[in-house]
This record gives C-alpha cells, sequence and structure tokens, in this order.
C-alpha cells in the first residue's frame, strides 16, 4: 500500500517550511528529555552491537544520540525535507539518513535485508498516521527487529487529544508551533487507547515491558508550562 497524496504532502510541507534552528517543530525536544530516558528503558533488552533504525526520525535529533548508544545508527523518514535537515544538522556524520515510506513492504523488506535484525526506535508515529496504514507501520517495525531485534515505541494516548484541546483554546489561540501542526493538517493523538497495544500484537510483536510516560514538547503554554503529551511506551521482541 502507500500513504495519501495528502498526507505525503502535509509532511513534505511542514518539514520544508520548517527551519534547522533545534526545537522549531513541536517535538524535537532535546534527547535529554526524549531519547536519553528511552534508551535506558531499551539497552536491558537490546543488543547494542546491533544497529538501531529511528522510524519517522525527522532532523534527526535523537538519531544522532541514539548513535552514541548502538553500534550504528539510521534515520528514516517519508519525508525527503525532514531527511535533508537531519543530513545537515548531523555535522559530526554519526549517523546514516535515507527516505523510508514505512508502508511500503518492499522498501521496509529491502532495508532488513541489507542491515539484517535490528533495534528499532519509534516515538510517536503510528497515533498520526492515516488509519489504514497503522497495522503497516507495526508490522514495519516486526520485519525490520526480526528474531535478535528489540525495539521501542512510545505513542500518544486519547488523553493527550485533551491537553492540545485545551492549549489551543488559550486567549491568543494555538501556541505558534501547535498552529502549525494544524495548519498542515496533521492529526495528532488520533489513535484510541487500546488500538496500539492491538495493533502490536497483531503485528506478531510481543511486549517485553511497557508503562506510562509524556512526551515532552518545545511548546509552552502563556503561563509558562511546558506541553507534555500523555503516552505509553512498550519495549517489543518478534513473536
Amino acid at each position: 500500500m502507500d500513504v495519501s497524496q495528502g498526507y505525503r504532502e502535509s509532511w513534505e510541507g511542514f518539514w520544508s517550511a520548517t527551519s534547522d534552528a533545534p526545537g522549531e517543530a513541536i517535538w524535537d525536544s532535546d534527547p535529554s528529555l526524549t531519547s536519553v530516558p528511552d534508551s535506558k528503558l531499551l539497552l536491558p533488552y537490546a543488543d547494542a552491537s546491533l544497529p538501531v533504525v529511528d522510524l519517522g526520525c525527522g532532523n534527526g535529533t535523537q538519531t544522532r544520540y541514539l548513535a552514541t548508544c548502538f553500534a550504528r545508527a539510521i534515520g528514516v523518514d517519508l519525508s525527503h525535507a525532514a531527511i535533508e535537515h537531519a543530513r545537515r544538522a548531523d555535522t559530526a556524520g554519526v549517523a546514516e539518513f535515507a527516505q523510508l515510506n514505512l508502508v511500503d513492504g518492499d522498501a521496509v523488506r529491502a532495508l532488513h535485508e541489507r542491515i539484517g535484525d535490528t533495534n528499532v526506535y519509534m516515538r510517536a508515529v503510528i497515533h498520526q498516521s492515516e488509519p489504514p496504514a497503522r497495522p503497516v507501520v507495526a508490522a514495519a517495525v516486526a520485519t525490520l527487529i526480526g528474531e535478535r531485534g528489540r525495539a521501542f515505541v512510545a505513542e500518544l494516548t486519547p488523553a493527550s487529544k485533551t491537553v492540545l484541546q485545551q492549549a489551543a483554546q488559550g486567549p491568543g489561540g494555538p501556541p505558534e508551533k501547535l498552529r502549525r501542526v494544524f495548519e498542515y493538517g496533521l492529526k495528532p493523538a488520533s489513535a484510541t487507547e487500546e488500538e496500539v497495544p492491538e495493533l502490536l500484537r497483531a503485528a506478531g510483536l510481543t511486549t517485553l515491558a511497557t508503562g506510562d510516560t509524556a512526551l515532552a514538547q518545545t511548546e509552552y503554554l502563556p503561563d509558562g508550562t511546558r506541553i507534555d503529551l500523555p503516552a505509553r511506551w512498550f519495549v517489543l521482541a518478534g513473536g
């Protein structure tokens, strides 16, 4: 299958209009708030001598940190503009970046054939994917980790939608970074509470550990409170 043209254009448009400034994308938080604690949850279960693939890597902020934890780090994203951002930001050349459509099964299998079983890091990709694509995204995780890899997946829960709605209803309307998300037609937190674990199970993935968390954003409410979005994380193995 493929993503819709509108979905592809939304992401391409968003990243094309985003500067290289760290944190301009609302989810582009410092690794100390994201991939650092996430890696501490994943590494006890993972073989760090295997590569790690950052699915939906955006501008590569988390990929560059993951490169310090694993033998090799590869960031992939649907958007060509995002990959261009990531390559420009990786001035030390610590990671690799490539455009990849996660719902293109042939392309996902080709990546697995090229690098073998790999660890996967995926933060907030399923919840904003188009509903028909969500099972395919989960299946891509299973394909990539194979038998030896492990995956860390974090996804927004429906409670995040309430937080975002409240933020958007402030006296000045949505904060600037959140407004840009809406302007490009991106739809955060649209998956239901049970949808994500069910998709992971259906893809043949086994949950080794799970818990509640919050995904720190780079946007703040008028009172200075950082927007943190309720989420659930999973450490996964192949079935």
